[in-house]
């Protein structure tokens, strides 16, 4: 079993469970998240991921957990970039509201292709641990 400094690193933090997460905390969350897209790595994203996640964004179907892990496990796509910016943090209880803006370039099918969302994450604690219920990215309006 292989288990990464980085799923290490988020575990202390999805299991903070006594005080009130702060912006950092999410924000590392997000590192997490990003760097288990940019790596392929399917098993940290199904420990970030609720068991009721749904996934809507651009140029797709609505996914559940479970076809959004069978989409990652075939490595028909991968990222040279995913990279998250202009993070704002709310949390309610055990709910937090994560938005931002997500850019990535990636490969699909040997074509290359990149874009530029605007995203909405919404967490839960669960037993202690933050996990993604919802992830909702739209295309990034245009800058003036």
């Amino acid at each position: 079993m292989r288990v990464s400094v980085l799923t290490i690193a988020a575990l202390s933090v999805l299991s903070v469970a006594s005080a009130q997460p702060g912006t950092e905390d999410f924000v590392h969350l997000e590192t997490v998240w990003n760097a288990a897209h940019r790596t392929g790595d399917a098993d940290a994203l199904d420990r970030l991921w609720a068991s009721d996640l749904e996934v809507d964004v651009p140029g797709m179907a609505p996914m559940t957990k479970a076809e959004a892990l069978a989409f990652a496990r075939t490595g028909r796509m991968r990222f040279e970039r995913y990279e998250t910016s202009q993070i704002k943090v709310r949390t309610y209880g055990d709910t937090a509201v994560v938005t931002g803006r997500l850019q990535r370039t990636r490969s699909v099918d040997n074509r290359q292709r990149a874009d530029d969302w605007r995203f909405t994450k919404v967490y839960t604690r669960q037993a202690g641990t933050w996990r993604v219920v919802s992830f909702h990215a739209s295309e990034s309006p245009p800058s003036h």
